[in-house]
């Protein structure tokens, strides 16, 4: 019962602070998403209902299936044509960079060498979705997301063993190398090939109902709702990596979409729509129980955090260690290997809630003042990670001026489309109440119509005396679909002369297409 009360609550915040954001469109969505989630945390009443961060709940429920998503999404020939760039990214740089760091923290700070590695495994994962939160309105190079993406898909398993390695090196004093690259291999190797069999197994048994009489979509979205769960949870159990077996399980999926998309369109339509609201929701209720998080970190260490500032200077030095050295790699072996793809690269290695996750998992193999310790220290470097590439990135790269066009173009085709369907309207004999209830749907296709249009028109329809003949109303199906032709033949002439992206042209031609199945779809119930 707490659990649902916890959820729900942020999942509201979540609805609230996305709404918020569309008043602020030059402010990132998900540091509106982290302010919501430190303000809710100043409010007892309401903080209290919110359980604690539990790393375990949050990589079953909330990481899986962000990940797998994002997999699916990614093109499988994308991965294949980046194996060695994902390799040089994920792994070699990850220890490349956690060996160095953890030498340098060690001597500047005298830590001792497993505890520095700790600190610095800790911070290893990097995360696509806040560094596209630190990129938002700015142009970037394709090349460079494209990497940093592939990076952070896969290098979180490289982090995970690393800190199993510095715990087992704290707790025995040892440090086993052969056997802590056994554990990485068997994590790595092991994960792909256990996500990509039982993907390989649930993509076969759902495709064979798909393509029989005994197809139930509501069965069939379950099963795959239900999929990055049960990989993860097989995965883990395994004694493998359950994010590199969901991250392989989703690129499974991206390639069964693409050849199956027409033999169950509905569920496929649907299973997409679904596919981005979730991943919408997810990152965005990652962010605020980062927010709800940080506020607690502070609030729980407030005299930590007025009697020492060893962890202020232990997570800056460690952030300003990693860039640098992300900054050399990205000279060496990324992109055109000018200085600025270097410092694009460096400065997109951000951090978020995984990194946090991971900092939790230590806390009871740390005593507390090491725990205290090691949770500053992460915090310092997450909020670093995101702050410092927001502000050089507004100075070093140009305003994404397509957006402006893109949104100014859509806006024109809209217009122009609903002008020619009211037109074809109009030419049409049509009674003056169906020709009115069309014209109003037309010009719903602009936002046109404002309240108390819609009211009226809501009267309309729940009053038994101004509602629609069945002979009216198939007149009105039929004049919509009258018009749908008109708005199709305009964009296509339009797409004829070349003066407009094609993108924008296929948009709004596919807005017209789902207007359509609204109108005539026989399964659709609110008609």
């Amino acid at each position: 019962m707490n659990l649902l009360i916890s959820t729900f609550i942020i999942f509201v915040v979540v609805a609230l602070s996305n709404l918020i954001a569309r008043y602020f469109p030059k402010f990132p969505n998900t540091y509106i998403n982290l302010i919501a989630g430190i303000l809710i945390g100043f409010f007892p009443a309401i903080d209290h209902l919110i359980l604690p961060f539990h790393n375990d709940v949050f990589m079953i429920l909330i990481l899986a299936p962000l990940l797998f998503f994002e997999g699916q999404v990614t093109p499988v020939l994308m991965i294949r044509k980046k194996v060695n760039s994902i390799i040089g990214t994920a792994v070699i740089l990850a220890l490349e960079t956690a060996i160095v760091a953890t030498l340098i923290i060690n001597k500047i700070f005298v830590l001792g060498v497993p505890f520095a590695l700790i600190i610095v495994a800790i911070i290893t994962p990097t995360d696509a979705t806040a560094f596209d939160s630190v990129v938002q309105g700015r142009k970037i190079q394709q090349t460079i997301q494209n990497v940093l993406k592939t990076e952070s898909l896969f290098n979180d398993a490289t982090g995970i063993v690393l800190l199993q390695a510095a715990i087992l090196w704290l707790q025995t004093g040892h440090l086993k190398l052969v056997y802590n690259f056994a554990i990485f291999i068997k994590m790595v190797i092991g994960g792909a090939f256990i996500g990509m069999i039982l993907a390989f197994l649930l993509v076969g048994v759902r495709q064979y109902f798909v393509r029989s009489a005994n197809n139930v979509i509501s069965s069939q979205t379950l099963i795959y709702l239900l999929t990055p769960f049960c990989i993860y949870f097989t995965a883990e159990k395994l004694g493998t990596s359950g994010i590199i077996a969901v991250v392989v399980a989703g690129l499974v999926h991206n390639s069964e979409i693409n050849r199956s998309r027409f033999s169950s369109p509905r569920q496929v339509h649907f299973g997409i729509q679904m596919v981005n609201f979730t991943s919408r929701i997810l990152n965005s209720f990652v962010f605020v129980i980062l927010g709800i998080n940080l506020k607690r970190i502070f609030t729980n260490n407030f005299q930590t955090i007025l009697t020492s500032y060893g962890w202020l200077l232990v997570g800056f030095s460690i952030y300003v260690i990693l860039t640098i050295l992300r900054y050399f790699y990205g000279r060496l072996f990324i992109g055109d290997h000018k200085k600025l793809t270097a410092l694009l690269f460096a400065l997109g290695g951000v951090h978020g809630t995984v990194t946090l996750a991971m900092t939790f998992s230590v806390s009871s193999v740390l005593t507390s003042n090491q725990f205290t310790f090691v949770i500053l220290v992460e915090t310092v470097a997450i909020l670093l990670s995101m702050v410092i590439p927001t502000i050089i990135f507004r100075f070093i790269l140009p305003i994404d001026g397509d957006d402006r066009i893109k949104d100014s173009q859509l806006n024109y085709l809209r217009r122009g489309m609903v002008e020619a369907g009211i037109k074809r309207v109009k030419q049409m004999h049509l009674e003056p109440v169906v020709q009115a209830s069309v014209i109003y749907d037309l010009e719903d296709q602009v936002q046109k119509n404002n309240l108390r249009r819609f009211f009226k028109q809501w009267q309309s329809v729940t009053t038994e005396k101004k509602a629609l003949t069945v002979l009216q109303s198939v007149d009105r199906r039929r004049a919509l679909m009258y018009a749908f032709d008109a708005q199709r033949e305009y964009l296509y002439d339009l797409a004829n002369q070349h003066m407009i992206n094609s993108d924008y042209i296929y948009e709004v031609y596919s807005e017209i297409l789902l207007s359509e199945a609204l109108v005539l779809d026989p399964k659709n119930q609110m008609l």
